[in-house]
């Protein structure tokens, strides 16, 4: 394909040891026994459950929802019986309330949502009810809820629909497995969300380490006029929002603004998956693929499993580890959250399953910044990270918000360049987290 190849300016070069499981065709993930399913898997207000112990749930009937604007439904992923409901430490929360259930192993399923036979069946407000009752969120890590998404004040313009295939986190290939497997529900999932906002254009932008995907999508989306392919280079972070907006658009979102400021709506590929399987088959999101991946890992694996089971069982269906991990991670090695246990359960955000080996985890050796100014050539949001760092070390938060701390979308670049092995990323992050509280205070 002869096609320019998009990219935005700063970034780095990652490994990208995808090769790991991009060609491992998706599995169906054994049944689990039990699932702990969290009330909270989204930004916004948790759920309140809406069962009780001892209740019989049918998969994908409601088990939890809220009545706030920004929340997402959660729904039963088996059906058996509610054993408890009760905290639990879930991967980046202490203490959420859990829905615990036994599988009776039939997998009886509730069909209380409209299947519609076809985009032109379907209105507008239509497919955002769906969006809504199958407890869409975005599934690329942010698990944004994505009604509320869809949904921009009626001052604000879109006229562009961007679905984000880039997958630039190393290891991770959920999203590559999706579009080649299940092209046309990707394309389905794009056309509603123009649908939904009454937008005319559409761009499904991939990285060029993925062109069977670019091939795949192309082939689909070329039934459509108002669809088309963009190819990216394969650059992290290349799937930030505001970094596929400026590769795509051109369009430069505000600091502090939201995509839709510049007239843009971004949304994954695996948020289009599930918008179709709401509208076409009437499922809500309770199961999802992610990639059980590392190199401390048997058999790395893309799974199709179910929200609420344990990472315990998940690794043991990918080989178990083939040696003592060092580290374990939920999502990439540059954003992804490390995780003290493997008991916990998977939630809707849980893109992946991470193993480092102990040789891999081993930290670098921290020296004084050498002033080679890498951090600020790769920072995409432009910032200034060795000195934003520098104010939070010493903490002096009022000066890390002058230098734009809050702007920082903790990409991690600035810390895996750095040749002195500074803890950047983590510094700032503690910056940002210290400027929200005193602007709440």
């Amino acid at each position: 394909m002869g096609q320019e190849k998009l990219t935005f300016k700063g970034g780095v070069n990652v490994p990208h040891y995808k090769s790991l499981t991009e060609n491992k065709a998706l599995e169906k993930a054994a049944e689990p026994a039990k699932v702990y399913i969290p009330l909270q898997q989204h930004i916004g207000a948790p759920c309140e459950a809406v069962v009780s112990v001892g209740d019989k749930v049918k998969m994908g009937q409601v088990i939890g929802k809220s009545d706030a604007f920004v929340s997402a439904r959660v729904h039963s992923s088996v059906s058996g019986e509610v054993k408890e409901i009760k905290k639990m430490d879930v991967p980046g929360s202490l203490g959420v309330n859990c829905v615990v259930i036994e599988s009776d192993g039939l997998n009886e399923v509730d069909d209380s949502m409209t299947v519609y036979s076809s985009l032109e069946d379907i209105k507008p407000e239509q497919i955002l009810e769906a969006i809504d009752l199958a407890g869409i969120t975005g599934l690329g890590g942010a698990s944004f809820p994505t009604k509320v998404k869809l949904s921009p004040p009626k001052d604000k313009v879109i006229d562009y629909i961007i679905l984000n295939g880039a997958e630039c986190e190393p290891y991770l290939t959920a999203d590559h497995r999706l579009m080649l497997e299940n092209t046309s529900d990707v394309v389905f999932g794009i056309r509603a969300i123009m649908k939904a906002l009454g937008v005319n254009r559409g761009v499904i932008a991939i990285e060029d380490n993925k062109m069977d995907a670019v091939e795949a999508i192309q082939a689909e989306a070329s039934k459509y006029d108002n669809v088309e392919v963009k190819v990216l280079k394969a650059k992290y972070p290349q799937g930030d929002e505001k970094r596929i907006i400026s590769a795509v658009t051109g369009r430069e979102v505000p600091s502090g603004a939201l995509p839709m400021e510049v007239g843009c709506v971004v949304n994954n590929i695996g948020t289009a998956k599930a918008i179709a399987d709401a509208i076409l088959r009437g499922k809500p999101l309770y199961e999802r693929v992610i990639t059980i991946t590392g190199h401390a890992i048997g058999e790395p694996k893309n799974l199709v499993a179910k929200v609420g089971t344990p990472f315990k069982e998940l690794i043991a269906q990918a080989g178990g580890f083939k040696s003592e991990p060092g580290k374990i991670v939920m999502g990439g090695p540059m954003m992804g959250l490390a995780q003290y246990s493997i008991e916990v359960p998977m939630v809707k955000g849980t893109s992946g399953i991470l193993t480092f080996t102990k040789e891999e985890a081993e930290k670098k050796e921290v020296s004084a910044c050498i002033k080679c100014g890498r951090c600020l050539t790769v920072c995409p949001v432009h910032l200034q990270p060795v000195y934003i760092s520098a104010c939070a070390i010493k903490n002096n938060f009022e000066l890390a918000e002058k230098y734009n701390a809050i702007d920082c979308v903790e990409c991690g670049a600035c810390s895996f360049i750095c040749p002195a092995g500074r803890p950047l990323t983590e510094s700032i992050r503690l910056a940002k987290r210290e400027i929200l509280a005193n602007k709440k205070k």
